[in-house]
């Protein structure tokens, strides 16, 4: 005991030549690194962290909108489509037929001399070098009843 006695008899006669004011009582608590070792703690830029995450919400967002801007113009294309397939469909009811037209199949419009339609089951290279008709387009039936156009005259608009 007499050696712990003198060990704190030295603790007593120690003053630290260190500012009582700057030493930590703990210094794992500290905000920053307080030895040589210790890891680099630096203020966070709050500004710089919002204006990263602003640009990478507005690149999201931006590429989300064009994502459905794509979507919404393929609608209207296809509704586009749609409606011209309609059109057609009229013209092609209104034309002359001596077939009930069967779905899945193709079939061959023309225009006589007088301006009326005409729906045939005989193609073009079928009438040979002098076709009764002028040809306007190869159609097929599709199981919604309208008609799709396969192949058309360019000069002859549907």
């Amino acid at each position: 005991m007499a050696k712990k006695d003198k060990k704190q008899g030295e603790d007593a006669d120690f003053v630290n030549p260190i500012d009582a004011d700057k030493i930590a009582e703990n210094p794992h608590l500290l905000p920053y690194a307080h030895e040589r070792g210790g890891a680099t703690i630096k203020p966070v830029d709050k500004g710089k962290i919002k204006g990263l995450a602003m640009t990478a919400m507005y690149e999201q967002t931006d590429m989300q909108l064009d994502q459905i801007k794509a979507q919404i113009e393929l609608l209207a294309r296809q509704a586009n489509e749609i409606q011209h397939r309609m059109t057609i469909s009229e013209r092609i009811y209104e034309a002359e037929m001596g077939i009930d037209p069967i779905v899945g199949r193709t079939y061959y419009l023309y225009v006589r001399k007088n301006g009326k339609s005409v729906l045939s089951l005989v193609s073009p290279a079928e009438w040979g070098p002098n076709p009764p008709y002028n040809y306007i387009a190869t159609i097929k039936l599709l199981a919604d009843r309208t008609w799709d156009i396969l192949e058309r005259r360019e000069d002859v608009d549907l």
